[in-house]
This record gives structure tokens, C-alpha cells and sequence, in this order.
């Protein structure tokens, strides 16, 4: 898939990043893995993260990230797969020459480890990454990689496969300023945390798909929720938010790191078990877990 295609592909509807599984022991669990891709293929996401935010990207070892692209690609289907990179410049460029070896369709930048830089370096770490693959990328604004409109203008000017932004800041005043400076050069997606609360502010700044991490379990509810902010169903949109999302977020706040243990624990409910997260990440409690699954419940 080149890089427009992807673009294209990306704009088209709902997306979602996949947990990664792993077994007690906390190795990669592959079969399990496939399995979950390929049930979620079959729910209509416009393209997949493999080894993204969601899918711990931040615990993986490098040499993991392509078996785990591999394994994505061979379930998917027609279904785009994005991988994550990320790191230093030297480890990411590495990164994605393995994912885009590996079969990935497209690249999502992470930020770099640590530092906070000033602009001129991240488009230097932007740059170099997108010079070093033939593949669609998607820069990842947030923590300490937040490009201002200016720098993603002089990137888009200079790396043709720099197709996306993918914002998890959440200044939509400087989301707007964004999308109104780059129009449709770049296509915009959301990424805050549970990012359906955030998704109809979003909206109106000219960001209209977001990646949903609540898919990995409740795949049917994210895309009638998708459907409802497509359509401006409000009725629909503030029932789900209520029943579920709110819920669940107030959950997913009591500790650090829950955004990516909440997932994984929502499949557990499920019967999908996807096993445990890695350190320093940690799993849900028992009382938590009755909590979730009473959430789940209510929204079925």
C-alpha cells in the first residue's frame, strides 16, 4: 500500500490499536495474538496499530516489534496494519526499516525517549525517519513531541510519505490551527486517551477519526458510537457516553497506566484473555475487575 493509499485508508472510518498478548511468563503469545487480529478484522476498522500505545509498544523489545507486525499482517486481511516506532532517531529509523520489512503498510512515530527538544530537532527526528522508509507516517503529538503548525507544514513540504498527525495533547485550539494551515495534505486523527470523551470537540476542529482503544472488546459498541458522531446522533452518543465511557474512565483514572491494563481486562471479561501486561505496567485488581465487568454489562 503506498503512501497515499494509506492516507486514504486512514480518513475512511474508526481505528483501533490491538493489545499485544503475552503469556504468564511474559513472552510474546502469538497464536493468541493472530486470533484476536483476525476477530477484530472482521468488525470494519479502516486500519489497525500493531505494537502501538495500546499494544505496549514501550515494553516491547525492538527485535519483537516486527514478529508482532508479521503476525498482524498474516490475520488482518485487507485490513491496513500500522506499526509503531519510535526512541531515539538511530532506533526508530531501525524500527520502522524492520516493520516495512516485516510487511507493515505504514508507520506510526511515536515521541523520542526522555528528552524534550526544541523544534528544529524534532523535524530533524521526524525527517530522518520518514527519509529512511518508503512507507506512510503518522508523527504522534503528544509528551514531549508536540510539532507546531509551522514545523508539521515544513515537514509535510519535505517528506512526501508524512501522511498523518495524530494528536494526544488535547490544545484543540492548536489542533485547529493545524488542520486549518495543512488542510488535507495530512489526514488527522485523534488520540487522547479513551478518546471518544474528547472525540466531538475533535470533531468540530476537523479531526473526524480517531483510534479506539475500547475496540479491542467492545468492537460493536466503538463503531455504533463512530456511527452516531458520523451522523450527529446525539441521543445515541450521550447514552453511550454515560453508560459507558464516563464509567469507564473513572475507573481507568484511578491508577497510572490503566489506560493500556483497562483493555486488556476488558477482554479478559470477555473470555479472550489476552494474559498480563508488562512491567512496569500492572493488572487490574479483583474489586476492579467486578467493577469493569458490571460496566460491560450495562452496556451490552
Amino acid at each position: 500500500m503506498d503512501a497515499n493509499e494509506l492516507k486514504k485508508a486512514v480518513g475512511s472510518g474508526l481505528l483501533s490499536f490491538p493489545v499485544t498478548h503475552f503469556g504468564q511468563d511474559l513472552t510474546f503469545d502469538e497464536a493468541k495474538y493472530r486470533g484476536h487480529i483476525e476477530w477484530l478484522a472482521g468488525y470494519g476498522a479502516a486500519a489497525l496499530f500493531a505494537a502501538g500505545g495500546t499494544g505496549e509498544f514501550f515494553s516491547l523489545n525492538p527485535a519483537e516489534i516486527p514478529q508482532v507486525v508479521r503476525a498482524a499482517k498474516a490475520s488482518a486481511g485487507s485490513t491496513p496494519i500500522i506499526s509503531g516506532t519510535g526512541y531515539g532517531t538511530s532506533l526508530a529509523i531501525d524500527i520502522a526499516k524492520a516493520a516495512e520489512k516485516a510487511g507493515a503498510d505504514g508507520l506510526l512515530l511515536l515521541p523520542p525517549y526522555l528528552m524534550f527538544a526544541e523544534q528544529a530537532g524534532l523535524i530533524a527526528h521526524v525527517k530522518a525517519v520518514c527519509q529512511a522508509t518508503g512507507i506512510g507516517v503518522i508523527v504522534y503529538n503528544r509528551d514531549n513531541a508536540v510539532l507546531s503548525a509551522e514545523s508539521l507544514a515544513r515537514l509535510a513540504d519535505e517528506c512526501p510519505n508524512l501522511i498523518g498527525y495524530k494528536d494526544g495533547v488535547g490544545d484543540v485550539d492548536k489542533v485547529i490551527e493545524i488542520t486549518t494551515t495543512l488542510k488535507d495534505r495530512l489526514v488527522y486523527v485523534g488520540g487522547m486517551p479513551t478518546h471518544e470523551v474528547y472525540a466531538q470537540a475533535y470533531f468540530a476542529a476537523g479531526v473526524t477519526t480517531y483510534s479506539s482503544a475500547v475496540f479491542n472488546f467492545v468492537p460493536t459498541l466503538a463503531q455504533r458510537f463512530y456511527a452516531a458522531l458520523r451522523s450527529r446522533d446525539q441521543v445515541t452518543v450521550d447514552h453511550i457516553l454515560r453508560s459507558f465511557f464516563f464509567p469507564l474512565v473513572t475507573l481507568r483514572n484511578r491508577k497510572k497506566g490503566y489506560a493500556v491494563s483497562i483493555i486488556k481486562a476488558g477482554l479478559r471479561v470477555l473470555g479472550r484473555d489476552p494474559g498480563p501486561v508488562r512491567p512496569p505496567l500492572t493488572d487490574l485488581t479483583p474489586e476492579e475487575m467486578a467493577i469493569l465487568e458490571k460496566i460491560i454489562a450495562a452496556a451490552e
